[in-house]
């Protein structure tokens, strides 16, 4: 499991560094977040939920059923939309109100 950065989208804002429970994401020379020994990331995804800029998607490779596939998060007011990028292009969103998104 891993991350993947867009430093494009990056505001080197930190948020996702102060969050990852491993410790795993620095900042570039350029303030950019980038996450270091990828092999050892967890697959919280705490950063993809701090990232207001959607810089940051979580790969599903295909142990996971995702087949190359990128999530990342979208935070509303009161929704939180976990959307999916599809290798074959298409997009698909989960959304889930905030009142209910710690809920089993």
């Amino acid at each position: 499991m891993s991350i993947k950065i867009d430093k494009t989208k990056c505001i080197g804002c930190q948020k996702c560094k102060q969050v990852c429970p491993g410790n795993l994401i620095r900042l570039d020379k350029q303030g950019k977040a980038e996450i270091h020994a990828a092999e050892e990331c967890w697959g919280c995804a705490s950063c993809l939920k701090e990232c207001s800029q959607n810089a940051i998607r979580y790969y599903l490779g295909a142990d996971m059923g995702g087949n190359g596939t990128l999530l990342y998060v979208k935070d509303n007011e009161t929704t939180i939309e976990w959307v999916i990028d599809k290798g074959d292009g298409t997009t698909e969103s989960i959304i889930i109100n905030k009142s209910n998104s710690n809920s089993y």
